[in-house]
């Protein structure tokens, strides 16, 4: 007989586990709030890195690569920019894809959001795919500082060996 009123302990003591567990599972739920993006500046961009949220002016935009038939409706055109952009922490090239090309005038200023830093012949180019989002906002009134290209800076990839 003692056994089963242990048993039937243990089984309260799960049951009852399980509904806290619940119940925080249910809390974590709610709190799933957007949170504020945090803006950077283009002088703390860094290889690798993703998730970036910033306002830049556009400085130039050159056409880098056009292909397709615009005649027909199947093929799509592919269009390549090179666009340098910049804050007034530095400057840096953003690489414009297709309907991107468009937003990206000179003297426009510009939002991105989840832009990524890509490495093209070992200097960084700053990117946004289809998760990213690039908005045209209201003029800046910041100046850019060009001297600071951050896409001139080329970088190397070292292996390190732990011994």
């Amino acid at each position: 007989m003692a056994t089963t009123g242990q048993q039937k302990q243990q089984q309260e003591e799960e049951e009852q586990q399980q509904q806290e567990q619940q119940q925080q599972g249910k809390e974590q739920k709610k709190t799933t709030e957007k949170r504020k993006p945090v803006f950077v500046k283009v002088d703390q961009l860094k290889p690798g890195t993703n998730g970036h949220t910033l306002i830049a002016k556009v400085l130039s935009s050159n056409m880098v690569l056009q292909k397709g038939r615009a005649a027909s409706q199947h093929l799509r055109q592919t269009r390549i920019s090179e666009c340098l952009i910049g804050d007034e922490t530095g400057t840096i090239l953003f690489t414009a894809r297709n309907d991107q090309v468009d937003l990206l005038k000179p003297d426009a200023t510009v939002i991105l959001r989840n832009a990524k830093i890509d490495m093209f012949k070992g200097s960084m180019r700053l990117a946004v795919d289809k998760w990213g989002r690039i908005e045209v906002t209201d003029p800046a009134n910041f100046v850019v500082k060009e001297d600071n290209n951050l896409s001139l800076v080329e970088y190397e990839l070292v292996n390190v060996v732990e011994e």
